[in-house]
């Protein structure tokens, strides 16, 4: 049985999103195993990561997320202010 366990933010995907996410995974492990009788062992779990629950070197800390570092990245057309959803992030891309 394949256990997928896939860990996001906390509150950047809506619930419908993160059902959706994980009927595709699941579709994924299907094609590759190459049958469809195998979807009924494909475990997918999401887990939300809470800021307070971080601690590198011993000390609270919460390391940069692709919205913080994107934010003046050049990459992605420098300041674009500070995007609060995965949509705002996506406008803020080339």
């Amino acid at each position: 049985m394949p256990f997928v366990n896939i860990k996001l933010v906390e509150g950047v995907f809506t619930t419908q999103q993160k059902h959706e996410m994980a009927a595709a995974i699941s579709d994924v492990m299907v094609r590759f195993e190459g049958s469809e009788a195998f979807r009924e062992v494909v475990w997918v779990l999401i887990e939300e990561l809470h800021k307070d629950g971080w601690h590198i070197g011993g000390r609270p800390s919460w390391p940069a997320s692709l919205m913080e570092t994107s934010r003046t990245a050049s990459h992605c057309g420098g300041d674009r202010g500070n995007p609060t959803t995965h949509e705002a992030l996506a406008e803020g891309m080339p």
